[in-house]
């Protein structure tokens, strides 16, 4: 019993220091929100605003996971988003953003590992990504489709070993289609109410998620 209380305690401890170092994502995330999400035009501040979260989750990565690969791919993953999001701000700038966050999803992949293979979620993703091109591919500009197919199967691919992994992996792959889903369609397609609000609280969720699963303890599966 004395003992069960001591490992409460002490995971309590261990949480309470997680939500703490988490605090400069969330205020920068408020800053973000608050200041420079409505933003009509792109600048290097309002760019700078947005990338500022994804920072503190690298360094939160950085200072917290315990060594080991998974933490190593997760941090370089965040660190490709930074520069993604950074020249995704600007529209002749979109394919070099694009290509930095496909990067960031290749690392997210080589942490995730490929094993164990779990089909029935290989298929259902599949399923779903065919289901979505289908839909996109006629509001897409020539000169994109072929880099939007290639960026999307490996979102897919990432969707798929974050739900074998499980756990916040999980739930982090699941917002990151959300996300992209939103901010494909709101560009190409149909503006929506409150798009880039949507777009963006999915996008912190999932990137914050997939930064605490570096810390939940288990080791990936390569």
């Amino acid at each position: 019993m004395e003992a069960d209380g001591r490992e409460s305690e002490r995971r309590f401890t261990a949480d309470s220091l997680l939500v703490w170092r988490l605090v400069p994502f969330f205020a920068s995330c408020t800053f973000y929100f608050l200041l420079w999400l409505h933003s009509q035009e792109p600048s290097w501040t309002s760019a700078l605003a947005k990338c500022l979260p994804i920072h503190f989750l690298a360094l939160f990565v950085h200072n917290t996971t315990p060594l080991g690969p998974y933490g190593q791919f997760i941090r370089l993953g965040l660190l490709c988003s930074i520069l993604g999001d950074l020249f995704i701000t600007w529209p002749d700038k979109y394919l070099v953003g694009m290509v930095a966050s496909a990067l960031a999803h290749l690392f997210y992949l080589k942490a995730l590992g490929g094993l164990p293979t779990c089909r029935t979620f290989l298929q259902s993703v599949m399923i779903i990504f065919l289901l979505c091109f289908g839909l996109l591919q006629p509001h897409l500009p020539s000169h994109l489709s072929l880099p939007v197919v290639v960026y999307a199967a490996i979102l897919c691919l990432m969707l798929w070993r974050a739900l074998v992994r499980g756990r916040s992996a999980a739930v982090s792959g699941l917002f990151f289609s959300i996300s992209h889903a939103l901010r494909v369609w709101t560009t190409f397609v149909c503006p929506l109410p409150e798009g880039h609000l949507m777009v963006m609280v999915t996008y912190y969720t999932a990137q914050a998620l997939l930064a605490l699963s570096a810390v939940e303890g288990r080791a990936p599966q390569h």
